[in-house]
């Protein structure tokens, strides 16, 4: 990924303004700018594109109090501190749906809004996902077994409608057309 930290103006000044357990509000001086510019600071993410060995997409379907409704995603969460991207996505596809990653490809990192965030997402690959023994499932994630073939229609429906998680699996179709998802191009 390119770091474009040099192209624009330079920040005079950084200030917290406001902090959650979740997120901070940084405002931003620029030059000739009377108001600062606000953004958010979190924690950088992960996405896993996970398919198990009968080709179906593992999805996870939980309420987002944001949007004030259910979702199906892909499963997801937040980079732990001391922890590598690709252990965080590990421990997310083993947390929320009980399967082992065994290979683990990184399909890269997005940006998942500049206007307004700092952080990352990070996006992998796990083709041979399996099973875990003893999985017991986490409190308020309901994991969705999906056949690839069945995904396109859930696209254009809007059921699998979370931008950054499409952007992923995007990413996975583009780098490994006949590894995955090859029925989606």
């Amino acid at each position: 990924m390119r770091d474009d930290t040099s192209d624009g103006p330079r920040i005079l000044q950084r200030k917290v303004e406001f902090t959650t357990p979740w997120f901070a509000v940084v405002a931003k001086r620029l030059p000739a700018e009377a108001a600062p510019y606000y953004s958010l600071q979190m924690q950088d993410y992960v996405a896993v594109v996970a398919l198990t060995r009968e080709r179906e997409i593992i999805l996870v379907r939980q309420y987002r109090p944001a949007i004030e409704r259910l979702t199906l995603e892909l499963p997801s969460g937040h980079v732990e501190r001391n922890e590598m991207p690709a252990e965080s996505a590990r421990r997310e596809l083993a947390e929320e749906c009980g399967f082992e990653a065994g290979r683990m490809e990184p399909l890269g990192p997005l940006l998942s809004d500049t206007g307004r965030n700092q952080n990352r997402l990070w996006c992998f690959l796990a083709p041979e996902a399996m099973p875990q023994a003893g999985y017991v499932p986490e409190a308020g994630i309901e994991r969705v077994l999906v056949p690839q073939g069945k995904l396109p229609e859930m696209l254009v429906e809007g059921q699998f409608d979370h931008a950054l998680h499409l952007a992923a699996l995007m990413l996975a179709v583009a780098k490994y057309p006949g590894v995955c998802l090859a029925n989606l191009r």
